[in-house]
């Protein structure tokens, strides 16, 4: 057992490391302090990783023991000191043609141990295990069969590949991290101490006042909004579900029903530019193509999820009987007094969207972003208090400390691309894909969903994409598909896995909340969230989704793929004005597949089956009445 005071002051050393971590950053992007890639991305695995070890146990069972503390140190010396090593080493070794003497491979085994106990700690055992198994590949790759089979490799050429280059721990993904990514986590932390959550939910109450359901609408705006910039579906659940779950519940929907509304909610936002979870910065990196195009492309897919989203939920209370304005709870407060408050949320963000349209960097646009958001602070309140410098400091620090974990999903990830980069193995992959496909597209397609969601699960949105990015998205690409397009794909299917049972932690954490059985809130979810699973396959057959198009392609994709959108959710929840039969919602969800693949065949089918939809309800259904 560890002493109050003990507690105190190694809780007073992590606030002071973050802090030191964010301001060394901060003075990085701002170009303050000038640092070249390898030394950067190497300072930057260095403090990230060692202040992981001391912020995270070993395990559970071993916290605050002296057992764990012990280990924690001896894994901070290992990677500050192997660390030092390699930024005395990588210019000899840039410079001399890679010539490496065996300090380098010591130091090359200490850094990829430490990356895999921080991986272990900071996301989980299956990343871990994931990463270990791809380095494996190059000793086993003789003795696999088929496509699979490889040429061996020795323990030190693949060290020395992994750890003395920019291709393996220190690879794009951790470039991202140093970067891009550290700079919105300490936007993020600004916002929330700011109190930008409380404007947020506010703002969604009052923009679904007098609607039916209007709880549950303003609990999908809310995790929507907060979700974009949280990195993780399950994280956000566990912010923002504490006060969404509670009214839902009390406006009429089943604990489960709240549960899944709101694990859908904080998903979605994973997905909603202009952050989508930092992901988007990641993959405009890897696909080589300006951030405001991933952007553009992000904006119809993202509106679909959302808008269906709004139909399922509105659905549902016309299903369970819930009147309008039923658990309402609204402040008498003026509008625009609640606008007024806001201000300095609305004006960064502007900022932040205006700059990135204006072909700024992300982090340049969030840096002035921060500067807006804190200068329109001080405006508002008209002081510079103790309050203010400890709301900045915090942020900064919580910030910089939230970037740790996905500091080692990023340096895991780099091992992975490291491996395929060395042996061939992404190449072999795509061939393997093709020959279980038998050359169809579709069936391609299907596998690749499988494999991402098995390879997304119990993974945040930004350690799931990257290693579905290295992994599964260049054997799209392989097979033809557009790379922007292949990553959305993969993108997509690592967001829902999350939702996705049997292993779906945003709904197991929003059920735990709602006091409902998770099994039942993740196959709700995942029944809510059943656009999802169709869309990334419209992707692909219809370029006009992603904005790929023609102006004719890209304004059918939107009116197609709305009307398939709605078809759908009358599908999954039976109810259009009543309840419809089981054949008839077959009949939906088939529209809503016509509707969503884009072809004008396939649409035309889609418009007549849904009219039939309508028509059967208005002669059939029975009424549902509304409760009060």
């Amino acid at each position: 057992m560890t002493s109050p005071t003990r507690h105190i002051s190694l809780q007073n050393a992590i606030f002071t490391a973050g802090l030191a971590l964010g301001v060394y950053h901060l003075m990085v992007v701002s170009g303050v302090f000038a640092i070249s890639t390898m030394p950067m991305r190497l300072t930057h695995v260095m403090l990230a990783l060692s202040l992981l070890f001391v912020m995270i146990p070993a395990s559970e069972r071993l916290a605050g023991t002296t057992l764990n503390a012990a280990l924690s140190l001896i894994l901070t010396v290992a990677t500050v000191g192997a660390s030092i090593w390699m930024l005395t080493r990588w210019k000899p070794i840039a410079f001399s043609g890679g010539i490496t003497t065996e300090g380098d491979f010591i130091a090359g085994v200490i850094l990829l141990i430490v990356v895999f106990e921080a991986a272990r700690r900071g996301i989980g055992l299956i990343l871990a295990m994931i990463t270990f198994v791809f380095f494996l590949y190059p000793f086993l790759a003789p003795y696999l069969p088929g496509v699979l089979e490889g040429r061996a490799s020795t323990l030190r050429r693949i060290v020395l590949v992994l750890t003395t280059d920019t291709q393996g721990v220190y690879g794009i993904p951790v470039g991202v991290a140093a970067t891009y990514i550290i700079v919105f986590t300490i936007f993020g932390a600004l916002l929330s101490n700011f109190g930008a959550g409380d404007f947020f939910f506010e703002l969604s109450v009052r923009c679904t006042r007098g609607l039916r359901a209007a709880s549950a609408k303003s609990a999908v705006l809310f995790s929507t909004l907060i979700g974009m910039v949280s990195g993780s579906a399950a994280g956000n659940v566990a912010v923002t579900g504490t006060v969404t779950i509670p009214i839902m519940k009390r406006e009429g929907y089943a604990p489960h029903q709240a549960a899944a509304i709101e694990a859908v909610a904080s998903t979605g936002g994973q997905i909603m530019p202009p952050v989508m979870g930092a992901a988007a910065f990641i993959m405009a990196e890897i696909v080589g193509l300006p951030y405001t195009a991933v952007m553009a492309a992000a904006i119809l897919p993202a509106l679909l999820f959302f808008g269906s989203a709004f139909v399922v939920v509105h659905l549902q209370a016309v299903k369970s009987g819930i009147a309008p304005n039923a658990g309402e709870q609204v402040s008498e407060e003026p509008l625009a007094q609640v606008l007024i408050k806001g201000g300095p949320f609305i004006a960064a963000f502007a900022t932040l969207i205006t700059m990135m349209l204006m072909g700024y960097s992300p982090f340049m646009a969030s840096l002035w972003a921060m500067v807006v958001l804190i200068g329109g602070d001080v405006i508002w309140r008209r002081k510079i208090d103790r309050v203010f410098i400890e709301k900045l400091l915090r942020s900064v620090s919580e910030g910089a400390r939230s970037i740790v974990t996905i500091s080692a999903a990023c340096a895991a990830a780099g091992i992975i691309a490291g491996i395929l980069g060395v042996t061939g193995l992404g190449s072999k992959i795509a061939t393997l894909i093709d020959v279980a496909s038998g050359g169809y597209l579709f069936l391609a397609l299907f596998f690749t969903m499988i494999t991402s969601i098995i390879l997304g699960m119990g993974l945040p949105t930004t350690a799931a994409y990257l290693i579905l990015a290295t992994v599964v998205a260049p054997a799209l690409v392989k097979l033809g598909v557009p790379v922007l397009t292949a990553h959305f794909f993969v993108f997509y299917y690592g967001c829902i896995s999350t939702i996705t049972p049997p292993v779906a932690l945003a709904s197991y954490v929003a059920g735990g909340i709602a006091g409902a059985d998770v099994n039942k809130v993740g196959w709700t979810a995942a029944a809510y969230a059943a656009t999802s699973f169709v869309l990334p396959f419209a992707f692909v057959y219809g370029p006009g989704l992603l904005m790929g198009g023609t102006w004719l392609d890209n304004t059918a994709a939107v009116l197609t793929a709305s009307a398939g959108t709605f078809a759908i959710a009358v599908a999954i929840i039976g109810t259009l004005t009543g309840r419809l039969a089981p054949v008839v919602r077959l009949i939906a969800g088939l529209a809503g597949l016509g509707l969503l693949f884009q072809g004008w065949l396939s649409a035309v089918i889609g418009i007549v089956l849904f009219c039939c939809v309508i028509i059967i309800d208005r002669a059939r259904s029975k009424p549902i009445e509304v409760s009060t």
